[in-house]
C-alpha cells in the first residue's frame, strides 16, 4: 500500500473533505497547490478535453490519463473509472486491475448502462460487478479504494428506495465507500448515510444547493464537484469565444487572470520531475 493510498483510506475515516476533479496536469496540480487533500478525476472533464462526449473515452484514454494525473501530483487521486468500461464482471475486474496499477488511491464503478431504456444495470449484476472489482483490488495488493456508485438520480430514476437498496449491497460487495450522484435532498442524503453507516458516503455538489458544512453535519465524509470545475472553465471559454465569433469584440478577454499572475501561480507550485 503507496503512501497515497494510506492517506486516503484515513481521510475517509472521520470528518468530512473536500476532493475536487481536474481535468489535467495543470488544473490537478492547481488545485492540489490551494490546499486540497485530495482529487479525482472526472470522466467528463477528460472526454470534453479531447473533444468528445462524456461516456465515450476508451479504456485506454482513461487509463493514460490516470497515469498522468497520478505521476504529476503527490496527493492521492480518486478514479472515475465510469462502468469499469465493460458490462461483464469478469471485463470490470480486467479493467479494474488495470487501473489500480496506475498509482491511484482510489476508484469508483457506477451502475450506469447509458441505455435510456434500461439506465441501471439489472440488480444482481450490478451487484456482482462491484464484488468483481473487490477481487481485482484485492487481488492486485494495492489497497485502493474502491466506491460503489448508483446512478440512478442522474440517469431517469430518481428512486430513493431503490438507490439505498443498491448502496447497501455495493457496500456488502465490498464497495469502501458509497456514492448516488444527483442526490440534493438533505433528508435523502441523511437516509443514505444511515443506511450504508459505517461506510463512508460521496456526496456530488454542481450548484449552490448544499455547503460543505451542512453536509459534514449530515455525516457526509466526501464531497466531490464532477464536471463543474470543467464546466467553469468551459462557460468562461464560450463567452468569450461566442463575443468574438458574434460581436467582433473582446471585452470578455480584459476579466481574464493575466499571464504575469498565472505564470506566477504555475511558478509557486514548483516543477514536478515526472511532468
Amino acid at each position: 500500500m503507496t503512501s497515497q493510498v494510506a492517506e486516503f483510506r484515513r481521510l475517509h475515516q472521520s470528518g468530512c473533505f473536500i476532493m475536487p476533479n481536474p481535468w489535467d496536469i495543470g488544473s490537478a496540480r492547481m488545485l492540489v497547490s490551494l490546499g486540497f487533500p485530495a482529487i479525482a478525476s472526472t470522466s467528463a472533464g477528460l472526454a470534453w478535453s479531447v473533444g468528445r462526449r462524456d461516456n465515450e473515452i476508451s479504456v485506454e484514454v482513461s487509463l493514460a490519463h490516470l497515469r498522468a494525473i497520478t505521476a504529476c501530483v503527490d496527493v492521492p487521486v480518486n478514479a472515475d473509472f465510469e462502468d469499469g468500461f465493460a458490462s461483464e464482471p469478469e471485463a470490470v475486474a480486467a479493467n479494474v486491475a488495470a487501473a489500480a496499477a496506475t498509482g491511484i488511491a482510489g476508484l469508483s464503478i457506477e451502475d450506469s448502462t447509458g441505455n435510456t431504456a434500461a439506465p441501471l444495470y439489472d440488480f444482481q449484476l450490478a451487484v456482482e460487478r462491484v464484488r468483481a472489482a473487490r477481487r481485482a483490488i484485492d487481488s492486485s495488493g494495492t489497497g485502493v479504494l474502491l466506491t460503489g456508485r448508483s446512478e440512478g438520480f442522474i440517469a431517469g430514476r430518481p428512486d430513493i428506495a431503490e438507490t439505498i437498496k443498491r448502496l447497501a449491497a455495493y457496500a456488502e460487495a465490498g464497495a469502501d465507500c458509497l456514492y448516488a450522484p444527483g442526490v440534493r435532498s438533505a433528508g435523502d442524503v441523511a437516509a443514505i448515510v444511515g443506511a450504508v453507516a459505517p461506510k463512508p458516503v460521496n456526496v456530488l455538489v454542481g450548484g449552490d444547493y448544499f455547503s460543505a458544512a451542512q453536509l459534514a453535519d449530515i455525516g457526509v465524509r466526501r464531497i466531490s464537484v464532477g464536471g463543474a470545475l470543467a464546466r467553469a472553465a468551459w462557460t468562461g471559454f464560450l463567452a468569450a469565444a461566442r463575443e468574438i465569433a458574434d460581436q467582433g469584440t473582446f471585452t470578455a478577454l480584459s476579466r481574464t487572470t493575466s499571464v504575469p499572475e498565472l505564470n506566477g501561480l504555475f511558478s509557486s507550485i514548483g516543477r514536478h520531475d515526472a511532468c
